[in-house]
C-alpha cells in the first residue's frame, strides 16, 4: 500500500541511503518525516540552539531541514559535502545564507504556505483585543486597578469604518486583509513588489508609500520578509507617523520592527497598543529593556503590549503541513525531481 504525502519514486535506487538533517525545533517522534523520507534516508533530528551545535554532525547530510531557532552561516554551507537543498520549514529565510548556497550549488527553499490562516488569525485577534481594549481592561481589572467600568478605556471608537494598514500583502497579507475586511474596516496596503490591479480582485485601496499607509492607519499589521529593504522598517522615525493613539502588530519577522521605538512609543501614549509575535533574538534575554517594562505593572506597556513567544504559525494542522511540505521537498531533491518554492536562484 502507497504511504500518504509520498512522492512517487518507487523504482528509485540508491548505494547508499541518504541522510536527511533536522537542525532544531522539531524532535522525535519523526514519524510523518520517516513515512515520507523513510524508504530513501535516514531522518535525524539535532535540536540544536545554534548553528555551533551542528559542527560534526551535518556535513554528510543530503538534505536539511531547518526552523527558526538558529541560523545557517557560509561558515556551515561550506563545510556541507553533497548536500542537495536546505528547506526553511517556515516562510521567512532571512536565517539562512541563500547567496552562499547559491556559490555551492545548494537550493535553498521554504515552505510558504503552510500558516497562512493562523498567522492572519493571529494579527487580527491581537488586533481586536487590543484596539477594542479587552487585554487592557483585563489587566486592569485582575489587579484591581481603577473602577470597574469600560471608562478605563474611554474614548473607544468602534472598528467599523477605520482603517487596518498592511504592510506586505503576500499570502498572509492578503489572509489578514479579508478578515479585517469582514470586520467592516477599510483596508489599505503597501507593497511595491505586487502588480497593479491586486487590489481590486481584494476589494482594497494600494497606497504607494509607507508613509501615506502610516498616517492612514488606526492599526498597522506586518506581514513583509526581513530584508535589507525591511529590516527596522517600523522605526521611531516610522512610528512617529502613525496617528497618535494608534496601534502596531507583527506577526512577520522580529527585525521588521524596532521594539525599543515600540516600547518608547507605548511609554508616551503615541501608540495605545502593540501586538509583537516576533523578536529578532529568541528568546530574549530576562533583561531585555520591553520585557522589563511588559512585566512591571507600574509600566505604561504593563497593560498595553501583548507578547507571543513566535506562536503565531501554530496550530496542530499548520505544524503538520509545516513539516510534510519539507520533508516533500526534500524527497523529491533526492528523486531529482522538480523542487518547489525555490528562493535562492537568482541571488
Amino acid at each position: 500500500m502507497s504511504k500518504p504525502w509520498v512522492l512517487t519514486g518507487a523504482d528509485f535506487l540508491m548505494s547508499t541511503r541518504a541522510k536527511v538533517v533536522i537542525t532544531d525545533f522539531v524532535t522525535e517522534p519523526l514519524d510523518c518525516e520517516r513515512q515520507i523520507l523513510g524508504d530513501l534516508a535516514d531522518v535525524v533530528a539535532y535540536d540544536a540552539a545554534h548553528e555551533s551545535e551542528l559542527v560534526g554532525r551535518i556535513e554528510d547530510a543530503d538534505a536539511i531541514m531547518m526552523y527558526h531557532n538558529l541560523a545557517i552561516s557560509e561558515v556551515t554551507i561550506n563545510a556541507l559535502k553533497h548536500c542537495k537543498l536546505i528547506v526553511r520549514c517556515g516562510v521567512g529565510f532571512d536565517n539562512v545564507d541563500r547567496a552562499a548556497a547559491r556559490r555551492r550549488g545548494i537550493d535553498v527553499a521554504n515552505v510558504p504556505d503552510y500558516g497562512t490562516e493562523d498567522v492572519a488569525d493571529s494579527a487580527i485577534g491581537m488586533a481586536l483585543t487590543l484596539s477594542r481594549g479587552i487585554h487592557f481592561m483585563n489587566g486592569r481589572l485582575r489587579s484591581a486597578n481603577g473602577p470597574w467600568s469600560y471608562t478605563q478605556v474611554a474614548p473607544l471608537p468602534r472598528l467599523r469604518g477605520r482603517t487596518f494598514g498592511i504592510i506586505g500583502i503576500g499570502r498572509i497579507g492578503t489572509a489578514a486583509a479579508l478578515r479585517a475586511r469582514a470586520l467592516g474596516m477599510n483596508v489599505i496596503f503597501h507593497d511595491p513588489y505586487v502588480p497593479d490591479g491586486y487590489e481590486k480582485s481584494l476589494g482594497v485601496r494600494r497606497v504607494d508609500t509607507l508613509e501615506k499607509l502610516l498616517r492612514e492607519s488606526h492599526i498597522v499589521s506586518a506581514h513583509c520578509p526581513l530584508t535589507s529593504e525591511t529590516h527596522h522598517l517600523l522605526n521611531r522615525d516610522s512610528i512617529a507617523q502613525m496617528p497618535r493613539g494608534s496601534f502596531l502588530i507583527n506577526t512577520a519577522r522580529g527585525g521588521v520592527v524596532d521594539v525599543m521605538a515600540v516600547l518608547e512609543a507605548l511609554t508616551s501614549g503615541h501608540l495605545t497598543g502593540a501586538g509583537i509575535d516576533v523578536l529578532e533574538a529568541e528568546p530574549p534575554s530576562p533583561e531585555h529593556p520591553l520585557l522589563q517594562a511588559w512585566r512591571d505593572p507600574s509600566h505604561p506597556a504593563h497593560d498595553r503590549l501583548i507578547l507571543n513567544p513566535h506562536a503565531a504559525f501554530y496550530s496542530e494542522e499548520g505544524l503538520m503541513d509545516m513539516r510534510i511540505k519539507g520533508s516533500e521537498n526534500c524527497r523529491r531533491a533526492l528523486l531529482g525531481q522538480p523542487l518547489r518554492n525555490v528562493v535562492n536562484l537568482a541571488v
